[in-house]
């Protein structure tokens, strides 16, 4: 229904764009909410992209690009002047916002913008800038709502009253002492329902731990989900509260990771812009098709080692491209797991090694099954025992060769630096190809020659 929905906004849009009805646009615009907006601006190619940009409310701008792709984002913040995108950072009201806009600029306009920034803003924005964006202290907002643990519930009311209006996704207040340093958590149901005369330290919680600024995004996600959270706070080395994060910004780095999940498989971004310049695409996409090449021509050479028993058996070349095949689909799902593991925190050290144990066995008993499954396939076809047996046997020896590689792989891409989940891929498929071949063809050799 949704997407019915965006294909229609984007018909719509690309007729009144087709007769230059801006009146047209500008009524989609008032009727639509800013998720809708941001959805429509992604699905778009770039000449629409600058058409339907001025007609967006400029309210709403920084909202919008928020909630774009980030390479659509930078894209167009390189064609916006420093003005015009200062302009856009005073839309928005939430420092942690404010910084994603800033921490998409080239740092000559990042610079200039926030000399433009008056002082206490600027400190603000500082304070989050000063981590990275993948951290806890990246994703933070300092507009949290701070109160003392020797006040009654009666004052804090009366505080909230004279306020006149929360942070969003407010559910609790965090008790600091004089030095600002984090005690514990006031929750609002708590607040509401006790006696306003008992003070803030009887009935504050103290297992509410709080986040270091330095833990990574993937760890506070962990947080989130384990403990339901809504809000946590977030502490410096000197455990002095300064700031906090929300759903709604844990939301986005779960929507990332999935979106790096499925992106990586292909080799590509999470952050690729459908619509991007085909001579870029081209130039990030044939990095890929030219490592996917090499190890092409590297299972073909090792094919070539086997020319003569290939020429002189065809039943050989019929069934080679089954052992490397089962063994990379093997691998992969042993892949697949390593890496889901290690990004929900669920696979270490102290298991490690278990999981290799138990996915050989789990390639041992997939491949005597199958080997028999398909040795019995290829005597009956070829009328030849051996053929089975040669393909048989190759094809428990890739299955085992496959779980092991698909765990062992991500720990060595991690260990030097690489994303498993987008290079992962590349290294198993051609490991399974060489294994396979070598196994296939190797026995071939040795029993037919």
């Amino acid at each position: 229904m949704i997407e019915d929905n965006i294909e229609q906004l984007r018909q719509d849009i690309s007729s009144a764009l087709e007769i230059d009805d801006r009146n047209a646009i500008s009524n989609i615009f008032e009727s639509i909410s800013i998720v809708e907006i941001a959805n429509l601006f992604d699905s778009l190619p770039s000449q629409q992209r600058d058409l339907i940009w001025p007609h967006i409310d400029p309210a709403y701008l920084g909202a919008v690009l928020l909630e774009t792709g980030d390479e659509v984002r930078d894209n167009k913040l390189k064609e916006l002047s420093s003005e015009e995108i200062a302009a856009i950072i005073e839309t928005l009201p939430d420092v942690d916002d404010q910084a994603d806009i800033i921490l998409s600029l080239p740092t000559e306009k990042l610079v200039s913008i926030l000399h433009t920034i008056d002082a206490q803003k600027r400190e603000k924005l500082e304070s989050v800038l000063s981590y990275n964006d993948d951290t806890a202290g990246g994703l933070m907002n300092i507009d949290q709502i701070t109160i003392r643990a020797d006040v009654t519930l009666d004052v804090v009311l009366r505080y909230l009253r004279i306020r006149s209006e929360m942070p969003d996704h407010t559910d609790q207040l965090f008790v600091t002492d004089r030095y600002d340093h984090y005690l514990g958590a006031l929750y609002l149901q708590d607040l509401l329902t006790n006696d306003p005369d008992v003070l803030v330290k009887s009935i504050m919680r103290t297992d509410v731990s709080a986040m270091h600024a330095q833990i990574s995004e993937t760890e506070v996600a962990r947080e989130f989900e384990n403990y339901d959270l809504v809000s946590a706070p977030i502490v410096d080395e000197e455990h002095k509260l300064i700031g906090r994060i929300t759903i709604d910004d844990v939301v986005d780095v779960i929507r990332d990771q999935g979106d790096h999940s499925i992106m990586g498989r292909a080799g590509l971004s999470e952050d690729e812009d459908m619509f991007a310049p085909a001579l870029t695409s081209a130039r990030r996409r044939g990095i890929w098709l030219g490592i996917n090449l090499l190890t092409a021509f590297l299972a073909a050479g090792v094919i070539g080692f086997f020319e003569d028993i290939l020429d002189q058996v065809v039943a050989l070349a019929i069934l080679i491209t089954i052992v490397p095949s089962m063994g990379g689909i093997a691998g992969s799902q042993t892949l697949t797991l390593v890496i889901r593991g290690f990004a929900l925190g669920q696979l270490g050290s102290s298991n490690y090694n278990a999981l290799i144990k138990k996915e050989i066995t789990v390639g041992l008993l997939n491949g005597l099954v199958w080997a028999l499954v398909v040795a019995t396939f290829s005597i009956l076809w070829f009328e030849n025992f051996n053929i089975g047996l040669i393909i048989g046997f190759a094809l428990l020896v890739n299955l085992v060769a496959g779980a092991f590689a698909g765990a062992v792989i991500p720990v060595l891409l991690r260990n030097i630096g690489v994303d498993p989940a987008i290079a992962g891929g590349v290294v198993l498929t051609t490991f399974t190809d060489v294994i396979g071949i070598i196994a296939f063809l190797g026995l071939a050799s040795l029993v037919l020659a």
